[in-house]
């Protein structure tokens, strides 16, 4: 259940002039407002996932040959045993 603030109600009211065929069941025009915003939702959901795909595939391997092959040994030769 929903309250219906101001918000909302202008909301459906927008709706009901995008789905005149649903003017007089505010309850589907809500659910079509949900499944519109949705749609919405998902579409910049997925637009964020491939920007971070595309920044992490630009940065992959800038920072190959940073350290040296054998850095490991290295490293545990400045430490005492």
């Amino acid at each position: 259940m929903i309250t219906e603030t101001e918000d909302i109600a202008q909301a459906i009211d927008a709706a009901a002039l995008m789905w005149p065929d649903a003017k007089k069941n505010r309850a589907e025009l809500l659910r079509r407002l949900i499944a519109e915003a949705h749609t919405s939702i998902d579409a910049l959901v997925n637009d964020r996932v491939e920007a971070k795909r595309k920044a992490i595939l630009e940065g992959a391997g800038k920072f190959s040959g940073m350290w040296p092959a054998n850095w490991r040994e290295e490293l545990r030769d400045d430490w005492p045993e």
